[in-house]
């Protein structure tokens, strides 16, 4: 393993490291990505053993632009036209019914295959390089907190990849909005750097929530994005209390706030994050990975305001927390 800059030299490497079968991570807007060639089911085996990610669970498949998407899809329904027309290349997964030769890996061996049109100037250099489609999931261990920077990828992975093209943070910082089209009804499977209000001003509807219907899609399962220290939601009133009731029973705690401050007295780790949804989505992944390695026994999460604009930053603290919500006060 190893991790260049990305430059044209190092973007043209990894394009033949693609074609020769090996596995890249590169950077995307939303998150730093595992990426093998879509096409060689032996390549995208390595993605699944790499990461220690089950074999039914869906791969997206990244492409250059609209039109390398249709040689993937059965068929385009109009919605998702609409919406790829609008938002690619950007922050979007659409999940549309598969070609008949995609490779049942890239599916988890499902009927639909999701694909999204990156924004990064490395990542689509690196598309325009390969001249085909790369199937990437987030470069992290399955289930972990997802990677923003180079040296996160090469901590949870090392050896595992072949070459990590270090193109700086990610600007957005979690993973795309996935939106389903598998049946006549737009479906939203995950939020994410897309609005939903957004969405649905291009298709003049909300989407249906995510039901027992949907098909199976990455960063959807009810315990993901996870420190490896168990971690809790906390109200913003409840926050101080429960973090004296902890210290009380010398846990050592480490402490994710928004609006809460921290204690004079307090001698753990503690992460004040802004009140501003796009920098907080932007930092998320960096401080979680900053409040897990602060060896403490806990970690506190302030549950985020309950407000639109930050929907996809409570789903993945609710994802990173297993859904766990303290809410005493």
């Amino acid at each position: 393993m190893s991790v260049v800059r990305a430059d044209a030299d190092s973007i043209a490497r990894a394009a033949q490291l693609l074609r020769d079968g090996g596995l890249v991570a590169f950077p995307t807007e939303t998150v730093y990505g595992l990426g093998a060639d879509a096409r060689n089911a032996d390549a995208v085996r390595r993605i699944f053993v790499a990461k220690g990610r089950p074999e039914d669970h869906p791969v997206i498949v990244h492409v250059e632009d609209l039109a390398a998407a249709e040689g993937w899809i059965a068929d385009m329904p109009d919605d998702a036209r609409a919406l790829a027309q609008a938002f690619w290349p950007g922050p979007l997964t659409l999940i549309v019914p598969r070609a008949a030769d995609v490779l049942d890996a890239i599916t988890g061996g499902q009927s639909s295959v999701g694909l999204r049109v990156p924004a990064h100037p490395v990542a689509r250099a690196l598309l325009a390089a390969f001249r085909g489609g790369i199937a990437a999931p987030s470069a992290n261990r399955f289930g972990h907190v997802s990677p923003t920077t180079a040296r996160h990828v090469a901590d949870d992975l090392g050896d595992a990849v072949d070459l990590i093209l270090d193109g700086g943070a990610c600007d957005v910082g979690i993973e795309s909005t996935i939106v389903a089209f598998m049946t006549g009804t737009p479906m939203l499977l995950r939020p994410g750097g897309i609005p939903l209000d957004a969405i649905a001003g291009v298709l003049g509807r909300m989407p249906l929530s995510r039901d027992a219907t949907a098909p199976r899609a990455s960063g959807t399962l009810t315990s993901h994005y996870a420190p490896r220290t168990p971690a809790s939601l906390v109200k913003p009133d409840a926050l101080l209390a429960e973090l004296a009731q902890l210290e009380e029973r010398d846990e050592r705690i480490a402490v994710l706030a928004v609006s809460a401050r921290r204690p004079d007295a307090f001698d753990g780790v503690w992460i004040s994050a802004p009140n501003d949804a796009t920098i907080y989505a932007r930092m998320l992944y960096a401080n979680l990975r900053a409040l897990d390695g602060a060896d403490a026994d806990a970690i506190l999460i302030e549950r985020v305001p309950q407000e639109r604009d930050w929907a996809a930053i409570g789903d993945r603290l609710a994802r990173a927390t297993s859904g766990e919500i303290d809410d005493r006060d």
